[in-house]
């Protein structure tokens, strides 16, 4: 039986369980406790009605809803959102918001359903044409010194206290133009990780102009389609992209980069918006 670990005053943080185990180490049988990844199914309702069920990490829920509801172009703005409840329940969690007259209109007149999974991007989609949807073009991008992307990354490393612990979450984090972490989220899916951040973005009215998002995962195509979304000109990937991502990152005016690890990075699209201060190594 699975034991919820509460998170205290600077204690560990919520979003995971501890679980009984058995294996094998350095060829001995062992038996000991672990910390897994909570992972539960969160409906998102719209003035009360459901419109899609995603699989998540049970924290910053909020920040979840909203950066969906923004991601997927249901709001065309944070104003368009009045209330943010949460319910549980033991099936799981309910983020209800309440939202304007004409995001409730259009959802209902294109209301589909939704089966949330932690690895797909296309989940719900009922034809070729709901698949790929409309690209919002980058108007403004930021430039940086390649070694802030080395900033970045190693203050990432101490920020994943769900990694840490359970060795099984992602993260997406804003950073300054100086590489310092304004925002970092975290969540066993890595959509959910981005739409976490884009919804803290939203609800601090940070700009997006002045900065980049990080992500620990690959850079498939709705993570780029998620970033322009939001209006974020750079986004580096610890790992590869898609050859759709990059078409993508092309036609939306930001620039991709894959294989951020270290003083190593590709990139897949507008490469001229990264400063290489000492030259080509």
């Amino acid at each position: 039986m699975a034991d919820t670990v509460q998170a205290g005053d600077g204690a560990q943080p919520p979003g995971h369980r501890r679980v009984a185990v058995q294996g094998m180490r350095n060829g001995q049988p062992f038996s000991a406790c672990d910390e897994v990844v909570d992972e539960v199914p969160v409906a998102l309702e719209f003035n009360g009605i459901s419109h899609a069920v995603m699989l998540a990490t049970p924290r910053d829920l909020e920040d979840f809803a909203l950066g969906f509801a923004l991601s997927e172009g249901l709001l065309a703005d944070v104003s368009e959102l009045f209330d943010i409840e949460l319910s549980e329940s033991a099936q799981g969690i309910t983020v209800g918001l309440q939202v304007s007259g004409r995001v409730f209109a259009q959802l209902k007149s294109r209301r589909r359903s939704l089966a949330g999974r932690t690895g797909c991007g296309l989940c719900g989609a009922e034809s070729l044409q709901q698949a790929i949807q409309p690209l919002r073009r980058v108007t403004q991008a930021a430039r940086i010194q390649a070694g802030v992307l080395r900033t970045a990354l190693d203050a990432l490393r101490l920020r994943q206290p769900l990694q840490q612990i359970t060795g099984a979450s992602h993260a997406a984090a804003w950073c300054g133009l100086d590489g310092e972490l304004r925002l970092v989220r975290e969540d066993v899916g890595r959509h959910n990780a981005l739409d976490k951040l884009i919804g803290a973005l939203a609800r601090a009215d940070l700009p997006t102009t002045d900065g980049f998002a990080l992500i620990t995962s690959r850079a498939s195509y709705e993570m780029v389609h998620k970033a322009a979304s939001a209006g974020i000109g750079l986004l580096a990937a610890i790992s590869a992209p898609t050859a759709l991502a990059v078409r993508m990152a092309e036609a939306a005016n930001l620039c991709l980069l894959g294989f951020a690890r270290d003083d190593e990075w590709v990139a897949y699209s507008y490469p001229e918006r990264i400063d290489i201060e000492d030259g080509p190594r």
